[in-house]
Parts: C-alpha cells; sequence; structure tokens
C-alpha cells in the first residue's frame, strides 16, 4: 500500500499518511506541489518553480518562490514531504 492515499475534490484535496495515521487538508497550490514532488522526487526547487508556474499559468516571481517555500516548509512540518 502507498503510504500517502489521496482524495480529491475539485482543486483541493486531502491526504492520509498511513505512515502516521493522521488525515491532512490540502488547498490547491499545496495540493500542486504536493503531486509535482510526489512524481518527482528529484526536482530541484528552481525547476519546481518553473513546473509549478506552468501548470498553474502564474507567472514566477518572488511572490510565486515565497509561496512555493511556505508551502514547502508547511508540509514538511506536517510529515508529507522529507526535510532534505
Amino acid at each position: 500500500m502507498a503510504r500517502f492515499q489521496i482524495k480529491s475534490f475539485e482543486q483541493e484535496a486531502v491526504v492520509f499518511d498511513t505512515a502516521s495515521g493522521d488525515t491532512h487538508y490540502l488547498a490547491p497550490f499545496n495540493v500542486a506541489l504536493f503531486q509535482l514532488v510526489q512524481s518527482n522526487p528529484g526536482m530541484t526547487l528552481d525547476e519546481l518553480h518553473g513546473a509549478l508556474a506552468s501548470q498553474l499559468s502564474l507567472e514566477f516571481g518572488p511572490d510565486l518562490a515565497h509561496q512555493t517555500d511556505q508551502a514547502l516548509a508547511s508540509l514538511r512540518r506536517i510529515g508529507l514531504l522529507e526535510t532534505p
């Protein structure tokens, strides 16, 4: 069984962590980021910024970089991503 079970609701999702038993709500931006990291584990931060901008039809800039950094920190804090 996969560690993370994801149930999507339009653009939002809940993720069940089978290792901890915790369930987490993810807003649309965090869903996109989580799925990118899960499907491309070796992706660099610069590549993540570019992929998110493209996937979400956003222009890359300081605001998107900051939002990405904050979302990564949040996903790590709740145990959905490992700390590098």
